[in-house]
């Protein structure tokens, strides 16, 4: 980002007094990221020696503070806390008078718009949601992770303005996600990133357990090269023995799946085996690469690594 791009954000965001509850890994990363614009961060909740660690590491001479006196020293609260923790906390913060008019609440959960956010604006202030499309360590790695991530942002419009110079300001790119939408869409980034983690890891399982000393090392360029033409092309440039109609294979594989599984601790392999090779053979299908009986013969087949047909009906 340009030299220039940055001060006409700052410009329009102001500087801030913003405080971050709390300080976990994208916490103290976005908190780092705002200070290093201009903005001062008033303080952040670090409850455990690990938090009061990254908050020492990332944000140095800034105040472990209780979630009550951030609110009270600052313009923005930030609240970089689990899904599940947002909405209790913020309806507890909300029965203590903590939020006030000419307040700014964000919140950085991917699931939620601002919906969870309400007892926020019934005391008068003001609420957006911000989404960074990245996995964070909590250490200074984050800030060059943060240039180019794309986050999503939700909000009324009249303050989408300030979600997006705030996000430009940390280097990110701002896309608007509708209320209505921030569930499928949190859905969408879990299951292309966090399912993509297991299925690796279970690949790499496999293969170490072939004698494979580095399996990830050996597996690099293949998942690479696949990933990258997936990003580029989407399913168009799939290949593999499912897209082939090579059900002999495909009953190999679930087969050798199923006998892994019984000899340790493999048991999650086969029914993520069979899940995928069914939905690979249902979209084939629906591209009309294979025809229908092509497509229930490979659901058979997977269906040999747990011994079931799958529930999904084919095409």
């Amino acid at each position: 980002m340009s030299t220039d791009s940055r001060s006409q954000a700052a410009s329009r965001a102001g500087r801030l007094r913003i405080g971050i509850i709390s300080a976990g890994k994208v916490g103290v990363a976005l908190g780092a990221a705002l200070r290093g614009t201009g903005h001062t961060i008033t303080g952040a909740y670090a409850s455990s020696d690990a938090s009061r660690d990254r908050l020492d590491a990332m944000l140095p001479q800034v105040p472990a503070l209780s979630a009550q006196e951030i609110t009270a020293v600052s313009d923005v609260v930030l609240f970089a806390v689990p899904d599940d923790e947002l909405a209790p906390l913020v309806a507890g913060l909300a029965k203590l008078g903590a939020f006030r008019p000419g307040h700014l609440a964000i919140h950085v959960v991917g699931r939620y718009g601002t919906s969870v956010l309400e007892p926020v604006r019934a005391a008068g202030a003001l609420a957006l949601a911000i989404h960074p499309a990245m996995t964070f360590t909590g250490t200074s790695l984050d800030l060059n992770r943060l240039n180019g991530c794309p986050f999503a942002v939700t909000g009324p419009a009249t303050l989408l303005p300030v979600a997006q110079a705030l996000v430009t300001e940390m280097g990110g790119v701002p896309f608007a996600v509708a209320e209505e939408d921030r569930g499928l869409y949190h859905a969408a980034i879990a299951h292309g990133a966090n399912h993509l983690v297991t299925l690796v890891a279970q690949a790499m399982r496999a293969l170490a357990a072939v004698g494979i000393d580095n399996p990830g090392e050996y597996l690099r360029p293949l998942v690479e090269a696949s990933l990258d033409g997936a990003l580029r092309s989407g399913e168009s440039l799939l290949t593999g023995p499912v897209v082939r109609g090579d059900v002999g294979t495909v009953a190999e594989h679930a087969e050798a799946f199923r006998v892994l599984a019984a000899t340790g601790d493999f048991a999650d392999i086969p029914p993520v085996y069979q899940a995928l090779a069914t939905a690979t053979a249902q979209r084939a299908g629906a591209r009309r690469l294979l025809r229908p009986e092509q497509v229930e013969a490979i659901e058979r087949a997977a269906a040999g690594a747990t011994g079931e047909m799958p529930s999904v009906a084919s095409s």
